[in-house]
């Protein structure tokens, strides 16, 4: 198997790590914070004009048409700055769903309008009550003769306060936990009946909880066949393990390079702390246990368009443990050898702790997904 980077993917890394180096700072990442919206418009209107917006969406909708590892390529560039903007919303979940479920209508206007930087999405799936299982759904949508009435609440929509519109299940048919019976909708975030609360997550992303009650959305909102959507729900999930698995891998290259510098730096009783063997030992189990997680990615990003599902079910879900193991050990680690300074707000260390530690909770933890191939091996 070659690994070696195209020269689009060369580009591609160089743009963004410039682009990323020079508007990214720390300071600049902690102003952005404060702001109302937590993230920079003025750089998602520089992503779309770089074309990463449209990194995986077909050039038939003014996108790159590009793939997998290309979205890994930019998420380790994000995840070494911590990056704040909608892109895993909108770009991988919610483009996603539209790719898999949407009809030709709804690809050529959500696609071209999410290209350009215009349309920014939410995946709007998870509810309270169900933790990570992706059967669970609440949420109904009931057949009017306009088309559907929506009622029922989301819990942890990612960018769901700043989405223009919503991609949401609810159950057609069936009961609470059946497979079957499960559609998806695309609904206007500003419809009559939605009420979006927005908050900071623990490391300074953006969610929502979403209310849904008597929402009307018509026959073309369905995205995909009705009762049919849990095969698509799967598939936008399993993206965005893969996505999130290569943020981790850029954020703990970062945590290992500043760790490093750390320990040549601090001096204790007239010498570098990294003179002492100990910590040696510590920098050096760090590297390993990245470069176990930064393969494990490399395996996700190459299971995303597996067409077996059971063979890319297992592997992602080997991937999501293997880099959220490796992600909190180097983590851990880089806060330790940082000593007090690796706790404040002032220090970026623990910025990047927090981002892996949300990361490794998103669409089902390590422990989910050991339990899953636990059960496929029993």
């Amino acid at each position: 198997m070659d690994f070696d980077l195209t020269d689009d993917q060369r580009l591609l890394t160089d743009s963004v790590t410039r682009l990323l180096g020079n508007e990214y700072g720390f300071e600049q990442r902690k102003a952005l914070l404060k702001t109302e919206m937590g993230w920079s418009e003025k750089l998602w209107g520089q992503y779309a004009e770089l074309g990463l917006l449209g990194l995986p969406i077909a050039e038939d909708f003014g996108g790159f048409g590009g793939g997998p590892v290309d979205i890994m390529l930019l998420m380790q560039a994000f995840g070494r700055h911590l990056v704040l903007e909608p892109y895993l919303a909108t770009v991988v979940l919610g483009a996603t769903a539209i790719k898999l479920a949407g009809s030709a209508a709804q690809q050529d206007e959500i696609l071209t309008g999410i290209a350009s930087g215009e349309i920014k999405l939410a995946f709007a799936h998870s509810e309270r009550q169900a933790r990570y299982d992706m059967t669970d759904v609440l949420t109904t949508a009931k057949p009017n003769a306009g088309g559907f009435i929506l009622e029922g609440a989301k819990s942890v929509v990612l960018h769901g306060d700043c989405a223009d519109k919503l991609v949401v299940s609810a159950r057609t048919a069936g009961n609470r936990d059946d497979a079957r019976g499960i559609s998806l909708f695309l609904v206007d975030g500003n419809a009559s009946g939605v009420a979006r609360r927005g908050y900071t997550l623990r490391d300074g992303t953006r969610a929502a909880e979403i209310s849904l009650s008597g929402v009307q959305v018509g026959r073309d909102a369905l995205l995909g066949e009705p009762d049919q959507a849990l095969g698509t729900i799967i598939r936008v999930t399993e993206a965005g393990i893969a996505a999130t698995g290569a943020e981790v891998i850029g954020a703990m290259e970062t945590m290992q390079a500043m760790t490093l510098d750390y320990l040549k730096t601090r001096q204790q009783f007239g010498k570098p702390i990294g003179e002492n063997q100990a910590l040696q030992h510590r920098a050096a189990e760090m590297l390993v246990a990245m470069e176990q997680g930064r393969s494990m990615a490399m395996l996700a990003a190459m299971m995303v368009d597996e067409p077996d599902a059971e063979e890319r079910a297992r592997n992602i879900a080997m991937a999501k443990v293997g880099v959220g193991q490796a992600g909190r050990f180097v983590s851990q680690n880089a806060v330790q050898l940082h000593g007090g300074i690796g706790m404040t707000e002032e220090y970026a260390v623990g910025h990047f702790f927090r981002r892996v530690m949300v990361v490794e909770h998103m669409f089902g933890d390590t422990a989910y997904h050991l339990d899953k191939l636990a059960d496929q091996v029993a």
